[in-house]
């Protein structure tokens, strides 16, 4: 199960590393709106759909490889200052009963809402805008397998850390 773990972390991370190079491409092209926005007085709405396609993919698409590092938002009443156990403890309730549900929910909800956006490939409701609003929706329920993923790899690591822990 251990390698299972790793092998799970490796793919988020390898994700996530590949998605943070989109925040470059997104800041870049933001960058370029602004000044031909102001200084030219040139607007693009498919470029500004691009930079929110960007930022989605971006916060999606990263999240399992920000949970694996340790980045989210964490409550430190327990965890702060507690023993390795009891890290794990808390990591191990944590995953299994709030952070998989969830995503599990998400995924139940999010599979039917992306499938009907791809069924009538879903375009922007602009007519110059992008025509790929089915592949932003299909970022949702892949966000919530790499969630749930992720899930499972920290549970079976704070379950291996519990095991070897000293009491």
């Amino acid at each position: 199960m251990q390698r299972f773990a790793a092998t799970i972390d490796r793919l988020n991370a390898t994700i996530g590393r590949m998605v943070a190079w989109l925040v470059l491409a997104v800041v870049l092209v933001q960058f370029a709106l602004v000044v031909a926005r102001y200084v030219f007085g040139f607007g693009s709405i498919w470029l500004t759909e691009a930079v929110v396609y960007g930022h989605a993919a971006v916060f999606l698409l990263a999240a399992a490889w920000t949970l694996r590092e340790g980045g989210h938002v964490r409550v430190d009443i327990f965890y702060a200052d507690a023993t390795p156990r009891r890290r794990a403890m808390v990591d191990l309730a944590g995953a299994l009963l709030l952070l998989l549900p969830f995503a599990l929910v998400l995924l139940w909800l999010a599979g039917p809402y992306a499938a009907r956006s791809w069924t009538i490939l879903e375009r922007s409701q602009e007519s110059s805008g992008l025509p790929l609003v089915f592949a932003l929706k299909t970022l949702i329920p892949l966000f919530a397998a790499m969630m749930a993923l992720q899930g499972v790899a920290q549970a079976v690591t704070a379950a291996q850390a519990l095991k070897d822990a000293p009491r």
